[in-house]
């Protein structure tokens, strides 16, 4: 066991560290851009709003809902939810993120390929990540007790948790992409200056840093998984 835990951190440290360092960009990047009022007086909610009109999207919903960094686009209701922190903030921060969540909005609008795949592999990974562990476990269990069974069972695992992982990379390009659309339509639509858009990038760039860290830990994780079926050379006791 010891063996087993000691191997998974030196698999998982690179996406550990990253996960702290894009913690702490967060924090920081948001706290100091939430202290500077959009010189244009926007608040998120607005900035959104005149985002998709703008673009020619309408009829979509912008409301707010409760908790923090809990913000939002739900396609199946064509939906903006802004946390009541942005929905009616006029600091960068605010605007940065709701220009983000109206920049999927975009992506939906114009059906983006991966918004599209993302959206069909939603139902696929949720299934397969919460089943993934309990198979993989048992996996394991069973080739400490020497079964062959438990090899076969750790494989049908670690393919799910695949899934999971395809997910991650997925994701992370629609992650980027949503921020890139958001910075665009904030500065082509007077928004923001593009003085204003480099502390708005910081907000945007430290929130993708966290989908980065998050998608890297996955990938290492099922690289871990690999190695303990025998795949990459690993060895089951």
């Amino acid at each position: 066991m010891f063996y087993m835990n000691f191997t998974y951190l030196l698999f998982a440290l690179p996406g550990m560290l990253l996960a702290a360092w894009a913690q702490y960009k967060v924090t920081s990047a948001y706290r100091r851009a939430s202290q500077i009022p959009c010189a244009q007086g926007f608040t998120g909610a607005q900035a959104a709003n005149h985002m998709l009109q703008a673009n020619g999207v309408t009829g979509l919903g912008i409301e707010p809902i409760a908790g923090e960094m809990t913000d939002h686009y739900d396609p199946q209701s064509k939906t903006l939810r802004l946390s009541e922190g942005v929905y009616g903030s006029t600091s960068l921060a605010a605007v940065g993120i709701a220009a983000h969540e109206a920049g999927h909005a975009l992506q939906d609008a114009q059906r983006y390929p991966l918004l599209v795949t993302r959206g069909a592999l939603v139902p696929v990974a949720n299934l397969a990540g919460n089943l993934s562990w309990f198979i993989i476990l048992a996996g394991m269990v069973l080739l400490a007790a020497g079964t062959i069974l438990g090899k076969v069972v750790l494989l049908a695992g670690i393919g799910l948790f695949s899934v999971t992982v395809l997910f991650q990379l997925v994701n992370l390009p629609v992650e980027f992409d949503a921020s890139r659309r958001a910075r665009v339509a904030l500065v082509e639509q007077g928004i923001v200056s593009p003085d204003e858009d480099q502390e708005v990038k910081k907000v945007l760039d430290a929130a993708a840093l966290t989908y980065l860290a998050g998608t890297l830990t996955g990938i290492l994780t099922l690289v871990y998984y690999l190695y303990e079926a025998g795949l990459l050379g690993g060895r089951q006791e």
